[in-house]
């Protein structure tokens, strides 16, 4: 009975994830290019560069925790293989994304 509703309720879940991620990089993406052409009209500098790429480490974070999800229904070693090399590469991103953003900032 327990598997039968992680097995239910845990793709459900994994989507859900996964499409926060892709609402907050939409989002991000549209409030940075609107910045941008306010920047351009304006002669403002809002931090363009900083604000986006809080948006994509958020976003980053819920796509994250989407894969760590996935390893609970995992049925074969290679597809674990294959989930563990996107967590780890999406870990990679998410701290070069946090580094550059505390370099814009300085």
């Amino acid at each position: 009975m327990l598997s039968h509703f992680v097995e239910t309720i845990t793709p459900i879940a994994i989507h859900l994830l996964e499409s926060m991620g892709i609402l907050i990089i939409i989002v991000g993406a549209i409030k940075a290019f609107y910045k941008f052409v306010l920047n351009i009209i304006t002669k403002n500098n809002f931090p363009i560069k900083v604000e986006f790429a809080q948006s994509l480490t958020l976003a980053l974070e819920f796509k994250l925790g989407a894969e760590i999800l996935k390893t609970v229904i995992v049925r074969s070693l290679d597809e674990m293989y294959i989930l563990a090399a996107i967590i780890v590469l999406r870990a990679i991103l998410a701290f070069v994304i946090h580094w550059e953003m505390k370099e814009d900032s300085h």
